[in-house]
């Protein structure tokens, strides 16, 4: 069982195209089970949640998007440095209106123009925000804040603000601010996951993030290895398919009692051209779940969807991640 019953801010990363933002959704779906309130932070503005729950594009305010089972809430936000900075200001500063009134003078933009580093100090820090909000001074407002951060290759710089702010103030607001926000992210609070494919240059850049998440002492969670599939050959037929000894005669001899019309030596030349196709897949899988492994992360395997992702797959996905004891 993988339990994060004391994480309150799950970051997920992941290389381009490894499924980040699925695996976000679903484990927030997950971790919203049984009664409990889940926010999934949305920080790229690709309008990335809304498109995966067929809604329309998320403005700058909490909204619940889904039902988890057993009477949870799931709740999103799309929040981008702008808007960070605005609540900043009227947090900090008591601007009010007035920090809507310097974006459309270009006022924010050239602030974060001219310290790309205080974008993602805003970002983050309105994660934070969220993670120590409470109701009625009590209860936390979310059990859980899942952010579906940047990809792999800068999520350490993304989340190491110490080092971000370090070049814009030693002192002042903006240090405190950094400060309490690297008082959660650098805390049994936080947990940074992997997203990966087993495939060789999403396995590195995985290896390579886990390696830089240490190094600069940021908590690593679990590696999420999605879109794993089952292999359809035993290992005897897979080591026939590799020296080419497959029977080819009773192969034929079986589509033709199928009823097979098509030229049976076409057919026979196509399915071994899968089979040899499918064995190299499943050997390069099997090759870079050993790298996997030796990293001695948590690891959850998530399957292939055949069907694509929709809303269906997300609960699928998440009731993957609950049998494989994600709590």
């Amino acid at each position: 069982m993988v339990n994060w019953s004391g994480t309150a801010l799950h970051v997920v990363s992941g290389k381009g195209g490894a499924g980040k933002t699925t695996v976000a959704a679903a484990l927030a779906i997950n971790l919203a089970r049984d009664g409990k309130r889940t926010l999934l932070l949305e920080v790229e503005g690709r309008q990335g949640i809304a498109q995966l729950f067929d809604t329309p594009p998320l403005p700058y305010e909490e909204r619940r998007i889904a039902i988890a089972p057993g009477d949870g809430e799931m709740w999103a936000l799309a929040v981008d440095a702008d808007d960070a900075l605005i609540d900043y200001l009227a947090t900090f500063y008591n601007l009010g209106r007035a920090g809507s009134a310097l974006r459309k003078m270009g006022a924010i933009d050239f602030a974060t123009t001219l310290a790309p580093g205080l974008r993602d100090v805003l970002l983050t820090g309105k994660a934070c925000e969220l993670v120590r909000r409470k109701i009625k001074r009590t209860a936390n407002a979310y059990d859980a804040v899942v952010i579906d951060a940047p990809p792999t290759g800068r999520i350490a710089q993304f989340l190491n603000v110490t080092a971000q702010v370090s070049s814009l103030a030693k002192t002042g607001p903006i240090h405190r601010h950094a400060e309490m926000v690297m008082g959660v992210i650098s805390s049994p609070q936080t947990a940074v996951h992997l997203v990966t494919l087993l495939e060789e240059m999403p396995v590195q850049e995985t290896i390579d993030g886990i390696h830089e998440l240490q190094r600069v002492n940021l908590p690593t969670g679990a590696i999420f290895v999605n879109m794993t599939r089952n292999p359809i050959l035993d290992e005897k037929q897979s080591a026939k398919v590799r020296k080419g000894t497959l029977a080819i005669k009773k192969i034929s001899e079986v589509a033709i009692d199928a009823g097979i019309r098509q030229p049976v030596d076409v057919l026979v030349e196509g399915l071994l051209r899968e089979a040899n196709d499918h064995v190299v897949r499943a050997d390069l899988e099997t090759r870079e779940r050993v790298r996997i492994d030796e990293l001695q992360i948590p690891t959850i395997t998530l399957p292939y969807l055949t069907r694509g992702i929709d809303l269906g797959s997300l609960y699928a996905l998440a009731e993957v991640m609950y049998d494989e004891g994600v709590r």
